[in-house]
C-alpha cells in the first residue's frame, strides 16, 4: 500500500473517490438508493477521501454523500467545490464574501457536516481577483469552517497570487497518461510550493481501464459525447496506449486501471487520484491500484514507453459546455 500524502494540515490517502458519476456526467446514473449504497461500500472498501461539488446534480450529489457518510465524518477527508460562472456582476469583495459564505453554508448543510477538509474554487473566474477568494478562504479557515482550500484547473500565475494570501492546500486538475499538460508547469510549481495535486479523471473516462473502446457509444448526459478524445477515430489512434497498459498489467497480475493509477502515484509523491466508479467491482479494483508497486527499472521502462506514444484528442471545458445543448436537441427529436 502506497503511503498517504501530506497536504498542508491534511493527511490524504493516495486514492480517493470522485463522486460526480453517481449523479451525472458519465451516462445513466444509479438511483439515489443505489448511489448511497455504493458510497457506503466505497467506505467499507477503504476509501477515506470523497470529492463532490455543489453543481453536481444541483446539490443532490452532496446530499447523497451527507446521508451515506455522516456517521463516518471524522474518519474521512471531505472535499467539495463552489462555482461562480462568468460574467460576475457583483464586483465587490464584500458581495463576494457574502456569496461564498452562503454557498459554503448550503454545502455544509447538504453534506451534514460542520466543516470541510477541502473547499475548492471549481474554476477560476477571470472577473474575480484570486486574491479576494484567497482572503475569504483564510477567514473560513480561521473560523473553522474549512481546514484547507484549493483551485481547480488554475493557471500558474493564479496559483502563485492566491498562495501568497492564503496558502493553497491542493490543486485539482485533470491528469492521466492521456492528459499530461500540467507536467510542464503546474505540477512542478505545486511541488515547489508544497501544494498537493489531486488528479481527476485519472483513467481518462474509462478508456485507460480498457472498459471504453472505439466501439463504445455514449448517450444522455455523458460528457464523452462532446469530448473529441472519445471520437471513434481518436480512440482507435490511442489504442497503442491501452495495449501497452495491458502488457504491463499481465506482468504485474493487475488490471490496466490499476497500472494507470499506480504509475501516477509512483511518479509523484505529492499527488493523489480520485477515480470515479458506478459498480462495486470497479470501486474495489481502483482502490487496489495503490497496492501495485514498481521497481525503479519497471517504472522507468513504463514511463519511457508512454512518452513515445502520441495522444489524439483532448478535453476542454468549452466542449463540455455544449452537452446541455445536445441533450436539449435529443429531447426535441
Amino acid at each position: 500500500m502506497m503511503k498517504e500524502r501530506k497536504f498542508g494540515k491534511l493527511t490524504v490517502p493516495p486514492i480517493g473517490f470522485g463522486a460526480m458519476g453517481l449523479s451525472m456526467g458519465y451516462g445513466q446514473a444509479p438511483t439515489r438508493s443505489d448511489a448511497i449504497k455504493m458510497l457506503k461500500e466505497a467506505y467499507d472498501t477503504g476509501y477515506r477521501h470523497f470529492d463532490t461539488a455543489e453543481i453536481y446534480a444541483n446539490g443532490q450529489n452532496e446530499e447523497m454523500i451527507g446521508e451515506a457518510l455522516r456517521s463516518n465524518r471524522k474518519e474521512i477527508i471531505l472535499a467539495t467545490k463552489f462555482l461562480i460562472q462568468e460574467p460576475w456582476e457583483n464586483k465587490s469583495k464584500a458581495n463576494l464574501e457574502k456569496e461564498l459564505r452562503t454557498r459554503l453554508e448550503n454545502s455544509l448543510s447538504r453534506l451534514q457536516t460542520e466543516y470541510l477538509d477541502i473547499y475548492y474554487q471549481h474554476r477560476v473566474n477571470k472577473d474575480i481577483p484570486v486574491e479576494w477568494v484567497a482572503e475569504i478562504m483564510g477567514k473560513f479557515i480561521d473560523e473553522g469552517k474549512i481546514i484547507g482550500w484549493g483551485q481547480s484547473q488554475p493557471q500558474a500565475h493564479e496559483i502563485i497570487n492566491a498562495h501568497k494570501i492564503t496558502p493553497l492546500t491542493c490543486i485539482q486538475s485533470e491528469y492521466s497518461m492521456m492528459a499530461r499538460q500540467f507536467e510542464k508547469e503546474i505540477i512542478p510549481l505545486c511541488n515547489e510550493l508544497k501544494i498537493g495535486f489531486v488528479a481527476f479523471s485519472p483513467l481518462a473516462g474509462g478508456f485507460l481501464s480498457g472498459k471504453i473502446t472505439s466501439k463504445s457509444t455514449f448517450e444522455g448526459f455523458d460528457a464523452r459525447r462532446v469530448i473529441n478524445r472519445y471520437e471513434e477515430k481518436n480512440m482507435l489512434a490511442n489504442e497503442p496506449l491501452v495495449e501497452l497498459l495491458n502488457s504491463f498489467a499481465r506482468k504485474k497480475a493487475a488490471s490496466p486501471a490499476q497500472i494507470s493509477l499506480a504509475w501516477m502515484l509512483h511518479k509523484n509523491q505529492n499527488m493523489v487520484a480520485i477515480p470515479g466508479a458506478k459498480k462495486l467491482n470497479m470501486i474495489k479494483e481502483n482502490f487496489a491500484g495503490s497496492e501495485i508497486s514498481f521497481t525503479d527499472e519497471e517504472f522507468k521502462l513504463l514511463d519511457h514507453e508512454i512518452s513515445k506514444i502520441p495522444i489524439f484528442g483532448n478535453r476542454r471545458d468549452e466542449d463540455i459546455a455544449k452537452l446541455r445543448d445536445l441533450i436539449s436537441m435529443d429531447s426535441r427529436s
